[in-house]
């Protein structure tokens, strides 16, 4: 009977696929499918797709940045081919592209397609022979990390349950991790069976991790994936288990993104930066976006205990129509980092420009290589989802917080930085200049309280006068000779400040302000920005069209400066209402429209 069952249930599941498996597969796009969506209720993985230990790594676990040393960056061939081509052609440049094909006529046509373009296939390029769905690499492929043991830092890949019934694509971890030679785990067993997907993550290569709250959607008890149910804590321990995240930042997911992973709309440019996408005020996600990105900003700090720094990047329209006008979901966050090349989606040349020049800026030295995604955008991704890196088996790691504000006082600038890699460090150099073209004068960073896995060097840039713009790097060698610079493309790439003259403080602002309050109208997590004087008592309520209070959101001082409060709109009746702040001196009021 239990054989009977099970064959039964094999019956039932080639039935509900025979939609998908009949048309062609290389057009799935990166959201569900109409026949998908009828055919997941059904569908679970089936056993022994997910290959691997299920069981976490056996030692402390630290997840890679995206712009960490690569040895190879993954893509599958099924479709975009004159994307797929660009992209091999950038980063063949940098380091291994492995190709991946459903079988060996695939792989032929990939090559000839690829030889008849001018891609050198000697250079660089790997064919791997393994099944697949679709393109969409992002989601499906292994995850990189690095496990800690006895003191050395280990390459192992991470496999999670895909959150789509594409049972090939589920299976690519294994295939690329049989191919490296890599461990793998997976979450695919109980209580660890994590539905999850590599555009809805990303880390900072220290412990934090950010993800919309799709990850909470999709593991909630009665979960579509028929998954063991998960609260957010329970999350939180399987990816600190497994990927070592000590701080997780999970956003409200966007009205207008169907698929609601982050690549689409943010990214990481370095442990402190945060490149976000922006729409012109009130349009598409725009509003919600900018209130994802207080809430971040308001309860995480970056590892240094800084706040994070946040660059801001437009989302460019369609035909002049943003997502809620009926848009493609443009974006120029969907970007991949391959060493010292970042590849990014371009669209119409009026607004590549413009992004070219922020990406520039906000990465000096690194060849931003754009590539025209008109023709996939449409199935919500782009050049970030159709790619997956694959880091280095000894890393040397450089970890620094750039100088920022430095006096004309000082006697000297003192640079920090942790330096990390298997073999022992050598020696580490601060070089500096005051032109981005040298000369470079380097000079050592002698070892500074060292203890078991972390060296920390101290050097010291000497002092220049107030308004010079100082450029400089960091470089190590390891004691197996290896070596590395940070930021990695220099000297072409630098960090910079400006030596500050010393000058009296400015005054502050006159009053208390109540800011304008976003989104608005709101559905979700909603901000609230205030604008102190000085420490002040204030309560901040929120009332409804009769001027009733409903709740009160803040009671008590609140310091100086700018403040967010954070009101969960959805826990309202649609309607209108009133902010009000009443301090001492002033009563300020607002309207809210929560629909």
């Amino acid at each position: 009977m239990k054989h009977c069952r099970s064959f039964c249930a094999l019956i039932l599941f080639l039935l509900l696929c025979a939609p998908i498996i009949a048309q062609k597969e290389e057009s799935l796009p990166r959201y569900l499918t109409d026949s998908e969506v009828a055919l997941l209720p059904h569908y679970r993985p089936a056993p022994g797709l997910a290959e691997g230990s299920s069981e976490p790594p056996p030692g402390p676990v630290r997840t890679m940045a995206e712009w960490e040393e690569l040895q190879a960056l993954v893509i599958t061939w099924r479709s975009y081919f004159p994307i797929l081509t660009e992209i091999v052609r950038a980063a063949q440049q940098e380091c291994r592209v492995i190709i991946t094909c459903p079988n060996q006529s695939v792989a032929d046509n990939a090559r000839s397609y690829l030889s008849n373009r001018g891609i050198q296939l000697d250079s660089n390029i790997v064919f791997l022979i393994a099944p697949s769905n679709s393109v969409w690499v992002r989601d499906y492929g292994p995850n990189p990390a690095y496990v800690y043991i006895d003191q050395a830092d280990s390459l192992c890949l991470i496999d999670w349950i895909y959150n789509r019934p594409r049972p090939s694509d589920d299976t690519l971890p294994r295939h690329i991790a049989r191919y490296l030679g890599l461990p793998l785990y997976s979450t695919t067993t109980a209580p660890d069976d994590l539905v999850h997907t590599g555009g809805n993550f990303m880390a900072d290569g220290l412990g934090t991790g950010f993800s919309s709250e799709l990850i909470l959607d999709e593991n909630r008890p009665g979960n579509a994936f028929g998954v063991s149910a998960k609260d957010e804590a329970d999350i939180d321990g399987i990816m600190s288990r497994y990927h070592g995240l000590h701080r997780y930042a999970k956003m409200e997911t966007l009205p207008f993104d169907g698929i609601h992973h982050i690549d689409m709309h943010m990214k990481l440019l370095d442990e402190e930066t945060l490149l976000v996408g922006q729409y012109p005020e009130g349009i598409a996600d725009g509003p919600q976006i900018e209130a994802n990105l207080q809430y971040v900003l308001s309860h995480f700090k970056t590892w240094f205990g800084t706040p994070f720094k946040v660059v801001r990047i437009p989302m460019p329209p369609h035909n002049g129509r943003y997502p809620d006008q009926g848009g493609h979901y443009r974006t120029y966050t969907n970007a991949v980092f391959v060493n010292k090349t970042v590849i990014v989606p371009f669209y119409e040349e009026r607004y590549d420009t413009t992004a070219q020049s922020i990406w520039e800026e906000a990465l000096p030295g690194y060849r931003i290589v754009g590539i025209n995604c008109n023709d996939m955008i449409a199935a919500l991704g782009a050049i970030h989802c159709i790619t997956k890196e694959i880091g280095v088996l000894d890393p040397l790691r450089i970890l620094h917080q750039p100088l920022s504000h430095v006096n004309d006082q000082w006697p000297g600038y003192p640079v920090w930085a942790a330096v990390y890699h298997r073999s022992g460090i050598a020696s580490v150099n601060v070089c500096h200049a005051t032109d981005p073209e040298g000369p470079w004068t380097c000079t050592p960073m002698p070892e500074y309280l060292p203890d078991d896995t972390i060296w920390t060097h101290r050097g010291v840039i000497p002092r220049y006068p107030a308004g010079t713009t100082v450029y400089y790097y960091i470089e190590a060698t390891a004691n197996n000779g290896k070596r590395m610079t940070r930021p990695m493309p220099a000297p072409n790439g630098y960090w910079k400040f400006v030596v500050e003259p010393t000058v009296a403080l400015r005054p502050e602002p006159e009053s208390t302000q109540l800011l304008p309050i976003y989104p608005n109208p709101a559905s979700a997590i909603t901000v609230v920005p205030l604008q102190l004087l000085q420490t002040t008592a204030l309560e901040v309520s929120v009332c409804n069209a009769l001027g009733q209070t409903v709740q009160v959101l803040f009671a008590g001082e609140l310091p100086a400066g700018q403040q967010q409060l954070f009101l969960q709109a959805d826990a309202l009746p649609a309607g209108t209402y009133w902010i009000t702040v009443r301090t001492p001196q002033q009563v300020l009021s607002q309207k809210l429209l929560v629909r």
